[in-house]
């Protein structure tokens, strides 16, 4: 009896056991299957860079190469699209833009960037031989050639005396000048040193023009005489060295566009000049730095029985350089209308007697191109 009931008890003890077991083992799976549940979604709401790490990992391993193609071509979609819809955007705020005038607070900047030239571009010789009646017979034909035809305004003194005149100026209708004059906008630069006459430019400051007469020779530095205001100032091909205006208090002779510039002036309807054999280096100044833009028309006297100041070279080679200035005078616009020599003056040409030329020419030019930027400034210095 005893024996059985050890047994029994064993058996019951074993059975239990398992029993317990098994409710553990259903116990824990069901709270690892709930705790599973529970964090995916908390995954979703945060996750972590791991987690993303290895999601994307797994979509990448799990993605065929059709998903691919068909996920890379979903993506251009999208950028073609995206581009269409900045470029539509663009198109859409232009054609706005064009329907109605937008409020401008200022005006539009017009920068005048004139960049300078170092050297003129010399034109080929006048002939192989490269000799200096050659080049002589072509300067002397170019200089006595008129370009265009134009009704002139002279001097009182050569209106007095019959004569042609050596100064004029172009009237043609067909250019700015006389519009100008009506309105009483136009404005002259003469330059000269001791000049007695100025008839030219006393009729043009009876007809309405601001005259500025430019003599270094003067005792003072401004002043207003017959309608006229004169400078004590001179054209130069260069600016004197800061050292010798701080010695001097002043400047005797500047470049014509720092003169423009000191007097607040952008622009010239007549520029005159008898510059006693300087006026070479200074035509080659106001075409290298363009200068000439600025300028209506040119009136110059030309001095030849020499070569003028630092104008070096054999003889043809100062010819041939004379003869280029002239030419980029005409590719910048200007057109020779009125020539006049001196019969008094004698006939010398580079110390020589060549061809029988004068030794000085008056000539007059007119900027065909010139496009006047608006009425001058009166303010007088």
């Amino acid at each position: 009896m005893d024996m059985g009931r050890e047994r029994l008890t064993l058996g019951l003890l074993l059975r239990l056991g398992i029993l317990f077991t098994a409710v553990c083992v259903c116990i824990h799976l069901y709270l690892e299957r709930g705790w599973q549940g529970a964090s995916a979604p908390l995954a979703l709401r945060r996750p972590t860079k791991s987690n993303q790490k290895w999601g994307e990992q797994s979509k990448m391993k799990q993605v065929s190469a059709e998903e691919a193609e068909e996920l890379g071509k979903s993506i251009k979609r999208r950028i073609s699209y995206v581009h269409k819809l900045k470029k539509d955007s663009l198109v859409r705020k232009t054609e706005g833009d064009t329907e109605g005038p937008s409020p401008r607070c200022c005006p539009p900047l017009q920068l005048h960037r004139k960049t300078p030239r170092w050297h003129i571009d010399l034109e080929p010789w006048a002939s192989e031989s490269q000799s200096l009646e050659d080049e002589a017979k072509r300067f002397l034909s170019y200089i006595t050639t008129q370009q265009v035809s134009c009704a002139s305004l002279r001097g009182k003194k050569a209106d007095q005396e019959g004569s042609i005149g050596a100064w004029a100026v172009c009237l043609d209708p067909n250019y700015k000048l006389i519009r100008r004059i009506e309105s009483r906008h136009c404005r002259v630069y003469s330059f000269g040193l001791g000049v007695d006459d100025r008839s030219l430019e006393s009729s043009l400051a009876q007809s309405g023009c601001e005259v500025h007469c430019f003599d270094p020779s003067l005792k003072q530095p401004h002043l207003q005489q017959a309608e006229m205001w004169l400078h004590r100032l001179s054209v130069d091909w260069r600016d004197p060295s800061p050292a010798v205006v701080a010695q001097r208090q002043y400047a005797s002779t500047k470049k014509l566009a720092t003169i423009l510039n000191d007097f607040g002036h952008r622009e010239v309807d007549v520029l005159k000049a008898d510059m006693e054999s300087a006026e070479w280096k200074i035509l080659e100044n106001l075409i290298l730095e363009r200068v000439l833009d600025s300028v209506g028309q040119l009136l110059l006297e030309l001095h030849l029985h020499w070569a003028g100041f630092e104008v070096g070279g054999d003889e043809p080679s100062v010819v041939r350089y004379w003869y280029s200035l002239l030419k980029e005078l005409e590719r910048s616009g200007f057109h020779l209308f009125h020539i006049h020599s001196d019969p008094a003056k004698p006939h010398i040409f580079l110390q020589k007697n060549v061809l029988n030329a004068s030794s000085a020419y008056t000539l007059s030019w007119v900027n065909t191109q010139w496009r006047p930027l608006g009425k001058p400034d009166r303010t007088q210095k």
